[in-house]
């Protein structure tokens, strides 16, 4: 055991980093060969391959397919800062971050039925690396950046089908298929699971396969100049990185490469919440104008605020959460239901991650829960779980308000669906003129 340990400190010591130049041609000047090995990232074969190689060929460094935030994150270098949790639930940022969750826990789990650790190939091209004094280069892009990218390239629909196909994967729902991990390295499998990939959505291929081949090619193309290159990167990378190489002078521009998404003015997402507020303001509108009494109008109010804020608070509660941040949901839940940028579930995040505190420790361990309970034992779990039960009690909370209006005859369903069929015309019509 005490074996064990002193080789994973000795694999995550640090070694002579290099980067690839920021400018530079990749067309002009001396360059060194280049040589690709593709791995599957839970493979005991491709570790073996990928050390046999180095000590082989003996490069003058080692292309690992990772930016300086994964290296970080596998060689426990991470700095353990607590989350923002308010950049965290703004700009759209808790779907994408919940997707990346996902895809890391099920590619542990097939790790762990593997009996390899997901990026173990990576360390041990590093320790090699190190033996043999090879410089290391770090050259994909930021994780982050492309997470983003990968996000916004794909569709409304495209969001839906991958969610639906990540949470049985990772509850391990559905037929289990014996896949030969060893046999993904090989070039006509690999050419078939992407061409798979592109039929789902085009675009997120294009962001997490083909701008990171572009991207570490030309990378390796630069570090060339400096030596002899051994890259070593996931076998889906390998047949792009390799006619990028062959044509050097069709590799986008790193600007173009390294470029955040920007925020898109109209989306599926956005015209479907205004289209909710208002039918939502629309419901409270008619409420008051039917009712004939300022009695009748003060108790749909209250019935409102005790309805949507304590289902939302509830919420709250069946996640664990603390005291404080059930009130906040409770106090705040009549007024977000009514606008369709803000939601309840965001006040009540950010009180408890005010309580608790979750930290970068928390995410890393996160993606390691292998059970509901791990999850809600895990403080940015709490976090998210109160963040999610909070909103959906909020939503629950229209929806039963409005049955309660319904039976005390405030609200006609004839006239609400006529009124939803003339806001959903004007919605259209806006957008096509």
């Amino acid at each position: 055991m005490e074996n064990l340990e002193e080789k994973k400190e000795d694999a995550v010591l640090p070694c002579q980093i290099v980067e690839p130049m920021a400018s530079g041609s990749l067309t002009e000047g001396e360059s060194h060969e280049i040589i690709i090995v593709g791995t599957a990232h839970v493979s005991e074969k491709s570790v073996q391959e990928v050390v046999s190689k180095i000590e082989e060929i003996r490069p003058d460094i080692v292309a690992v397919e990772l930016c300086p935030a994964r290296y970080r994150a596998l060689t426990g270098q991470e700095e353990d800062k607590e989350i923002k949790i308010s950049e965290l639930l703004s700009g759209g940022r808790l779907s994408f971050f919940l997707v990346q969750l996902f895809l890391a826990y099920i590619q542990r789990k097939i790790g762990d039925e593997m009996g390899v650790k997901p990026g173990s190939e990576m360390l041990a091209a590093i320790e090699a690396a190190k033996r043999t004094g090879a410089r290391v280069a770090l050259v994909d892009r930021d994780v982050g950046i492309t997470i983003q990218r990968f996000w916004a390239a794909m569709g409304f629909w495209g969001k839906i089908k991958l969610i639906g196909s990540l949470i049985p994967a990772a509850i391990g729902w559905g037929d289990k298929e014996e896949i030969d991990i060893d046999s993904i390295t090989q070039e006509d499998i690999v050419s078939q699971l992407i061409g798979e990939f592109r039929k789902i959505s085009p675009g997120a291929a294009n962001a997490l396969v083909d701008e990171r081949d572009a991207y570490l090619a030309r990378n390796l193309i630069l570090l060339s100049k400096q030596g002899r290159v051994l890259a070593v990167v996931g076998a889906g990378h390998r047949e792009g990185i390799t006619k990028h190489l062959a044509h050097p002078e069709n590799i986008p521009a790193l600007e173009g490469l390294n470029e955040k998404p920007g925020k898109k003015r109209i989306t599926f997402v956005k015209v479907f919440g205004v289209l909710i507020s208002l039918l939502v303001l629309a419901i409270v509108a008619l409420v008051l104008i039917v009712a004939q009494s300022s009695h009748n109008g003060l108790q749909a109010a209250v019935i409102w605020f005790f309805v949507t804020g304590g289902l939302s608070a509830l919420g709250v509660l069946l996640a664990g959460g603390h005291p404080l941040s059930a009130l906040t949901a409770l106090m705040v839940a009549w007024l977000t239901t009514l606008i369709p940028f803000i939601a309840a579930g965001w006040f009540a995040g950010m009180v408890e991650a005010w309580k608790i505190k979750p930290t970068v420790a928390d995410l890393k361990r996160l993606a390691q829960a292998d059970s509901f309970k791990q999850m809600m034992q895990n403080r940015l779990g709490k976090v998210i779980l109160v963040t999610a039960l909070s909103n959906l009690g909020a939503m629950a909370g229209v929806i039963i308000a409005g049955i309660i209006f319904q039976r005390m005859g405030l609200i006609d369903p004839n006239q609400m669906w006529s009124l939803a069929k003339g806001i959903v015309t004007g919605i259209i019509s806006r957008i096509v003129i």
